[in-house]
């Protein structure tokens, strides 16, 4: 794999990354689409699993929330359109090593991918600086979004499904009606119904999030 390219690199040192092993970051930041056999989603992976971690504990210690409460936090914080966010605000897509087509498709501003690539970060950060040094990029890259109010609120298909049993209706029921475009640019649109009562239907760039949307058309139709 070829090194980082300079501005690459003195981009990384600025945002707080050690990198020494140039390889590693070129693989956090390399997608499939180049055909190159090192890319991010196993970094990834990693990275999921620190993210969560360092935002669970840094929830511990700031709130008395109970576990429910905590656990909605938690979800909205390290979402993928959290990740995205985050992503967008480092200019993360100038510095993605992209295949010609993935690019020409728009997969640079995908939040799918920006998300991925945030988590890869965070996962060579990992290991390259190990857990510590990792949390306190976390904490000082998702400060915003932990002061605000990401997840303060019911999620959509919480607060539907107790709408749903509140009035004696059946549990919503959600369907995958399409799904478009190339892996890194996906649409989903999905429809939610509760019976006898009507139905609403969202598009988003993953399921999860289309079920979430078309849960809060729902609420906002019917609720």
């Amino acid at each position: 794999m070829s090194r980082l390219d300079r501005k690459t690199r003195g981009w990384l040192e600025a945002t707080g990354f050690t990198v020494t092993d140039e390889g590693l970051w070129q693989e956090a930041l390399t997608h499939g689409s180049t055909g190159e056999s090192q890319h991010y989603q196993r970094l990834e992976f990693l990275g999921d699993r620190v993210l969560g971690l360092a935002i669970a504990g840094w929830l511990y210690e700031r709130t008395g929330d109970d576990e429910g409460k905590l656990a909605q936090r938690l979800n909205a914080l390290v979402s993928k359109r959290a990740c995205a966010a985050v992503a967008r605000d480092l200019d993360v897509s100038a510095h993605i090593r992209l295949g010609k087509q993935a690019r020409d498709d728009g997969a640079a501003d995908s939040e799918n991918v920006l998300g991925d690539v945030m988590e890869a970060l965070l996962g060579a950060s990992y290991l390259a600086g190990g857990f510590d040094a990792t949390r306190d990029i976390v904490r000082r890259l998702w400060r915003n979004q932990v002061e605000g109010h990401a997840g303060r609120s019911k999620h959509p298909k919480s607060a539907l499904q107790e709408w749903a049993a509140g009035n004696q209706r059946r549990p919503p029921e959600y369907e995958l009606l399409d799904r478009s475009g190339p892996d890194h640019a996906a649409r989903f649109t999905v429809r939610v119904v509760v019976h006898n009562v009507g139905e609403a239907q969202a598009t988003a760039g993953s399921k999860q999030e289309a079920e979430t949307a078309a849960a809060q058309k729902f609420m906002e139709t019917f609720g």
